[in-house]
């Protein structure tokens, strides 16, 4: 864990818990080493803070490469943050941008490190739960770590899709038990990965409570992928 995170996690824990007031419950359910990926819904910008703040070890998400480029003081804070908290820097105009992903997160797991991912790909839109896309379980497959379901509620209030700031709102954070890919590997690998995924996707809802869609969730005009 890098001095900037511990120092980081410090400061913003108390404050968020003071804005968001986050219920947090399963932390138990994380294994505190070895590579482990975790599943969660998607509903706003913060997920990808609210994550690592109610979690018990760090966690490193994917983040478009822009935020090491930009300029001024807000590029050095943006840049800080996003090196300091073990974000992959992904270049979502590569036409290998999916797999590249992928690539750096296997990395990642490999180390021995924790893993966040969201399945649908992008933030839901309407607060319902997408069908989740096979990256998740390939990682899982190939990395031979467990997923724990994460399932966010009230995130989407603090900060709605579109919005610039933060608002105050009540935020609950589940972590469910680990899923292990072994019984899946046998199968044959489109089975074995549509069938994990559909189980992680089943547990995060259980999590969440959302309503469940038959499809796959759009991804935004730009092309983010697994979930930027």
């Amino acid at each position: 864990m890098s001095a900037f995170y511990r120092v980081g996690k410090v400061v913003a824990v108390p404050i968020a818990r003071g804005l968001w007031r986050p219920t947090i419950t399963g932390r138990h359910h994380i294994p505190r080493t070895g590579g482990v990926i975790l599943a969660s819904n998607h509903l706003s910008f913060i997920d990808s803070i609210a994550i690592p703040i109610a979690a018990p070890r760090p966690v490193s998400f994917l983040a478009k490469a822009e935020y090491w480029h930009g300029t001024g003081l807000k590029g050095t804070v943006e840049r800080a943050f996003f090196t300091g908290s073990r974000a992959i820097p992904v270049d979502r105009h590569s036409a290998r941008a999916a797999q590249e992903s992928l690539d750096a997160a296997l990395e990642v797991l490999r180390a021995g490190h924790a893993f966040g991912i969201y399945p649908e790909g992008t933030r839901s839109r309407d607060g319902r739960l997408y069908r989740g896309r096979t990256g998740v379980a390939w990682l899982a497959l190939t990395a031979g770590v467990p997923v724990v379901p994460v399932g966010l509620v009230g995130t989407d209030k603090v900060q709605p899709v579109g919005s610039r700031l933060p608002s105050l709102a009540k935020v609950r954070v589940a972590f469910g038990a680990p899923i292990d890919p072994a019984p899946y590997a046998a199968l044959p690998a489109g089975r074995a990965r549509r069938d994990l995924t559909d189980e992680i996707m089943t547990a995060i809802a259980a999590l969440s409570g959302q309503e469940r869609a038959d499809t796959y969730n759009d991804l935004p005009g730009d092309g983010a992928p697994i979930g930027l």
